[in-house]
This record gives structure tokens, sequence and C-alpha cells, in this order.
């Protein structure tokens, strides 16, 4: 595991942590034993397994090439930072931000639940199917190898997908203005990251890689 991606994995982990606790009561009522389920810590466990998943994984990368500027990386990481502390902390989320703007309610809970299990189990697949030729910074890798299998047949940025679906699904969950700014803010950091993965893409595999992009959507199948 590289330097800069065990930093990465560990700092998202210590974030989630935090926000990850089991809280369940149980009551004796007509022999019936009952649980009190908590959304607001139960949509973080999904973000937790996803970070280790992310950590155990990073050891096998190739090693890099080239790599984009650190400049050019700055702007990412910066957006990506402040948009999951606007998710998952509330702290962070002040005056208009953490205006109410999803009423709280079983099915919204339920249905922002199952859009994070589904979009982190998305980005779990992509990730595998990336394997080695995985990089937390644009990169092309000794070796690097054109992935068209798995969710690369779906869209050309399943991660970010996968990621971008699990974000809302915590936002719809959490319901603050905040959180889906936080969103917005994914969008635009993943946007950019992908645009400069796809120029490295196209320079490493030439024609095969643009005709990939036209015939592969971006984020969202048949659509985007």
């Amino acid at each position: 595991m590289t330097y800069a991606s065990q930093n990465i994995a560990l700092y998202w982990i210590r974030l989630l942590r935090y926000y990850v606790v089991y809280d369940a009561s149980y009551t004796i009522c007509k022999k019936e034993l009952a649980m009190r389920f908590d959304f607001d810590q139960a949509v973080a466990l999904p973000w937790l397994v996803l970070a280790l998943f992310w950590a155990i994984t990073a050891a096998g990368a190739k090693r890099p090439l080239r790599r984009e500027s650190p400049d050019s990386r700055l702007y990412h990481v910066l957006l990506m930072t402040a948009a999951f502390a606007l998710l998952f902390r509330a702290d962070m989320r002040i005056g208009q931000l953490g205006w109410r703007i999803v009423a709280p309610s079983p099915p919204a809970a339920y249905i922002g639940l199952g859009l994070t299990l589904l979009g982190a189990g998305f980005a779990g697949w992509a990730r595998s199917a990336l394997g080695a030729n995985w990089s937390a910074a644009v990169t092309v890798k000794q070796n690097h190898a054109f992935v068209q299998c798995g969710p690369y047949r779906l869209v050309r940025h399943p991660i970010y997908a996968g990621g971008l679906l699990a974000m809302l699904g915590t936002a719809i969950v959490y319901g603050e203005a905040g959180c889906f700014v936080a969103v917005i803010l994914a969008f635009v950091g993943w946007g950019l990251k992908a645009r400069r993965e796809e120029e490295f893409m196209a320079q490493q595999f030439g024609d095969d890689y643009r005709c990939y992009q036209r015939n592969v959507r971006q984020l969202i199948p048949f659509l985007l």
C-alpha cells in the first residue's frame, strides 16, 4: 500500500467510525422482542465497510508510470474533503446548511439506506473489477489494463457513480441541506478527476478508448 493511499484510507476510517454505533434496545411485550433501529447511525456502516475494503485492496496496486501534478490533485482533494466533512459531521453544517429539507420518516430512511447500500455495493464491485489498476491519484500504471468488464460495461466511472449514489442516499437519511451540498461538491470533484483520467486513458489507449467513450456513458447508463 502506498503511503498516500494508506493515509487516505485511515482518514476516512477515523472519520466514519465515530458515526457507526450499534444502538438497539430490547423490550419484551407480549413475548415479542422489539428493536429500535437508528438509521442515522446505520447508514454510516456501508461507508465504513467500503473504507476498510479500499484499505485492504490498495496494497495490491501496480506501480505508477505517470501521474497528475500535485496542483491538479489538490483541487480534487479539497473538494472531496469538504464533501465528506459536510456529509458526516453535523457540526460542519452551520446556519442554512443545517436546515432540514427532508422530513424524517420511515419511508425516507429506508429509501436513503437502500440507495447507500446500492451505491456502496456498486462502487465496491467496480473497485474489484479495476483490480491492481486502481490509484487514488490520476495515474497510468505499469502494464496498465484497459478494463471494460463488470460495471465498466455500464458506465466509464462506476466507482464515482456508486459513490455519488451512496452519498445521495446518506443525504436523504440525514436530511439536512448541507448533506445535499456535499453531493454537489462530490459531483464536481469526481467530475474534474474523471476528465483528467480520461485524458490519460486516451493518451495511453488511443482510438480504443475514444470508441469506448462514444459507446459507454460516463456516470449514468444511457443518460450521462
